[in-house]
């Protein structure tokens, strides 16, 4: 795999997470633990560990490196030691299908200033042209209104509903299925 990237758009930096960072992480997720419960699994309490998180740091490197994954954190520029969100995409299926998953989420006090539609653009120009990714896929609550605007001014088209899709804060939720096609795909 090529070098770890470091991202950045006018106002955020995205980049993935090393150990010094792990303070900051559990910082982020402790402090909008009530906000993010919504959109997200259940979190056992070794979630807000510094062990949990020292293994995912290691790991999230790893699945880079063995094109799995690309898992970054966002940083405002102003601020580059605070994180406010994090973009993920995952399950990196090559050969015949070259896609992957979106996952994303934003500091509850960052929300609605357009730093995850800057984080997004700049990310997926990122996966399309260097990881050569022919299709992304994300998925949203069809409560989260927000999200399924951020996604269509991406440029992703709903493909469907699925029902009971993922386990959400202890119940299975539905959610409403999309994807961005890379218009510039070229066989690598």
């Amino acid at each position: 795999m090529e070098k770890v990237p470091t991202l950045e758009s006018t106002r955020v930096l995205l980049r993935l997470a090393c150990l010094d960072d792990v303070p900051e992480i559990i910082h982020y997720y402790t402090d909008n633990k009530v906000h993010l419960a919504l959109f997200e699994p259940l979190r056992f309490s070794d979630f807000y560990t510094e062990s949990y998180w020292c293994k995912q740091v290691k790991e999230a490197l790893d699945d880079f490196n063995t094109d799995r994954s690309l898992r970054l954190f966002l940083f405002e520029k102003e601020n580059e030691s605070v994180i406010i969100g994090s973009i993920n995409f995952r399950n990196f299926v090559r050969g015949v299908f070259q896609s992957c998953t979106l996952g994303y989420n934003l500091a509850e006090a960052s929300q609605g200033k357009g730093y995850m539609t800057e984080a997004l653009k700049v990310t997926i120009s990122y996966v399309f042209t260097e990881l050569k990714m022919h299709r992304i896929m994300a998925s949203y609550l069809p409560h989260n209104q927000r999200s399924g605007r951020l996604l269509k001014r991406l440029g992703f088209v709903v493909e469907g509903y699925a029902r009971d899709y993922l386990l959400i804060n202890g119940q299975w939720q539905d959610h409403i299925l999309t994807s961005l096609i890379n218009p510039h795909w070229e066989l690598a």
